[in-house]
């Protein structure tokens, strides 16, 4: 699926409505599989009041957080149709500048860094908890259940490059399944254990918390799992849109999920034995076999779903100006958003493999999951407050200002109480969060240092072409293209190709890229034509943050608006400046590891050729040193 139009429409069809089951909800579809047995685990002993009770809590927590939160309210907070952590900040900064604008910036880093925590951690209790089940079918293959899972996590990295084209076309009609069985099972219980309707009634839930308030407190970091899916909502608005997201929400998805939750409760009535694993325990045992099996599809579609959303927001951090250019993949001819980043496969892989080793159980990463989850949420309400209260007046205002301020508030109580579980787990998304928000930001800054420093030490391009204009160096045949970081400053490789050649090209045309604060930028608006000479031009080039810059494609294009213009490709010619990183030893401790980690990361990045899709054969690379 590819952002458009159609995907916004307000009666998607059915093929829509089936891609968005299996692509959005694959991850909170997958959530009963541990989360009925995390939240009652900690409560030993529990009876009747106690299971009515946190039944009552995690249903109306699916109605605030997910139903009312995110399917009404947050869906609406889209950049251009597109949705996720880094486009809300994007719609958040717009007007801010210096601290403010920062403030909001680093909230959204560390929303899209707990994001990778929660995409390493989602593979590893979904597919781990799924394999439990063979422990149901019988206690001689538990020892089986940490091989298979990390034989089907390797599999299932090792086909990313292949692209999911082809297992996209299963993964809806595989979920509906999922979601039937689901609804089947739950109701089958709960149709000999009727009582536990009684949940519904969110007076159980205020009985419970008012007689165990601490209690509650520290069962929400267990309850939060039922919720973890709930950012992918938002993230996948742009590929199948709002109103197709909700349909399947309210059609589908949540009355299955309430079926089969409450279905464990009632199951839990009768048989309280049954909290060893009381998902799997729902079906009658000539089931077991085929539920493991479909429970296991169903998690390795989830975990395929995050997956492919690092990708996205790893793509997008680049184009944004927040992580190194890496290379990127297109994994099919059609659909723009289907991407592969080896780097990024390689190291998931590893770290989901490190998960299971370490874990042995999902029970021991349900700490972990939580704090990731609640962390994500938590930073998506602040930035909330800068979008949605501006787009209305009056008192539609002020109700908008009331209600994030009632979700904020349950943000830090589900944040807070996921704090309790660091040293069971939740120091992983931490640690790896703390990593990646260090990195971003220092290549961010870095980047910034250099542009600062080359904008104040080069002289204005317009001057710079005129006089070369009236005493000219050798002109030579063709048409020379520089790559240039800042508009309207001199590029250093053109500089030092005066300074070593001492010719220039009959044309010669300046051009600078920038990432739009948008997902997309349509050709009509892709670039700005100045000419600053006879023989001169300078191109500033816009594409939005979840596109690729193609250089080649985009003169093709000026070339046919502008036909004074000779862009003909075996005549064009590519000067692109190299800069070496030399880091100053003199500098405090603290700047110069800094600094240093600045440099390693711009020598791993890829090469500026292959980032904008340059004929390498046409390009000449100048060298720089640049003391930092």
């Amino acid at each position: 699926m590819s952002a458009s139009a159609g995907a916004q429409s307000t009666r998607p069809g059915a093929a829509l409505l089936i891609g968005a089951l299996g692509v959005v909800y694959g991850d909170i579809g997958t959530s009963p599989l541990y989360t009925v047995r995390a939240a009652l685990s900690g409560l030993p002993g529990a009876g009747r009041d106690e299971i009515l009770g946190v039944l009552s809590l995690l249903f109306w927590m699916l109605m605030f957080v997910v139903s009312l939160k995110y399917v009404t309210m947050i869906l609406r907070a889209d950049n251009r149709g597109e949705g996720g952590t880094l486009a809300l900040m994007e719609l958040a900064v717009r007007g801010l500048e210096g601290r403010r604008r920062w403030t909001v910036v680093v909230l959204g880093l560390i929303g899209a860094c707990l994001f990778y925590g929660d995409s390493i951690i989602t593979p590893a209790i979904s597919v781990i908890s799924a394999v439990e089940g063979i422990g149901v079918v019988s206690h001689t293959l538990d020892g089986w259940v940490v091989p298979v899972a990390m034989a089907l996590i390797i599999g299932l990295f090792a086909i990313q490059s292949h692209g999911t084209g082809a297992m996209g076309k299963l993964f809806g009609p595989i979920m509906l399944l999922w979601f039937l069985v689901l609804g089947v099972l739950g109701g089958w219980r709960i149709i000999q254990t009727p009582q536990i309707l009684h949940a519904l009634n969110p007076w159980w839930a205020a009985s419970f918390v008012a007689q165990a308030p601490w209690t509650t407190f520290i069962l929400l970091g267990a309850l939060v799992l039922a919720l973890t899916g709930a950012e992918t909502l938002y993230a996948d608005m742009g590929h199948f849109g709002r109103s197709a997201i909700r349909r399947v929400w309210f059609g589908v998805v949540l009355p299955s999920l309430v079926l089969c939750y409450f279905g464990q409760g009632a199951l839990l009535l009768a048989n309280p034995a049954a909290i060893k694993n009381p998902f799997f325990l729902l079906a009658p045992g000539w089931a077991l076999w085929p539920l493991v099996i479909l429970a296991t599809a169903a998690t390795v579609i989830a975990s395929q779903a995050v997956i492919s959303g690092s990708f996205s927001v790893t793509r997008q951090a680049i184009q944004l100006g927040f992580w190194p250019r890496m290379n990127i993949l297109h994994t099919s001819a059609r659909e723009e958003g289907q991407i592969y980043l080896p780097r990024v496969n390689i190291a998931m892989c590893l770290a989901v493999l490190a998960l299971i080793a370490v874990a042995q159980s999902s029970q021991a990463l349900a700490g972990a999951y939580g704090f990731a989850v609640t962390g994500t949420m938590l930073m998506t309400s602040l930035l909330a407050f800068r979008v949605l209260p501006g787009r209305s007046r009056g008192a539609r205002r002020t109700l908008w200002l009331g209600l994030l301020v009632l979700f904020l508030a349950f943000d830090v109580l589900l944040f807070t109480s996921n704090t309790l579980k660091i040293a069971a787990g939740g120091w992983v998304p931490l640690v790896l969060g703390v990593c990646l928000f260090t990195l971003m930001l220092t290549w961010k800054q870095g980047r910034q240092r250099i542009h600062d420093t080359l904008a104040g030490d080069q002289p204005p391009l317009r001057e710079f072409m005129q006089g070369i204009e009236q005493y000219p160096p050798t002109r030579v045949a063709g048409t020379a293209v520089f790559m240039s970081m800042i508009v309207d400053t001199v590029p250093p490789a053109l500089l030092h190709n005066l300074k070593h050649n001492k010719v220039l090209h009959e044309q010669v045309v300046f051009l600078t890229v920038h990432s739009a604060g948008v997902p997309y930028v349509s050709f009509s608006e892709r670039y700005r034509l100045e000419r600053l000479s006879r023989s001169s031009w300078q191109v500033v080039a816009r594409w939005g943050f979840k596109q690729e810059p193609n250089v080649p494609q985009l003169l093709e294009q000026i070339a046919q608006e502008h036909p004074e213009l000779d862009l003909e490709p075996m005549q064009t010619s590519y000067y692109l400046s190299r800069q070496t990183i030399i880091v100053v030893r003199r500098l405090p401790l603290l700047l110069r590891w800094r600094r240093s980690l600045f440099a390693f990361m711009a020598r791993n990045a890829s090469r500026s050729t292959r980032f904008y899709k340059i004929p390498p054969n046409r390009v000449v690379e100048m060298g720089m040193q640049m003391e930092l």
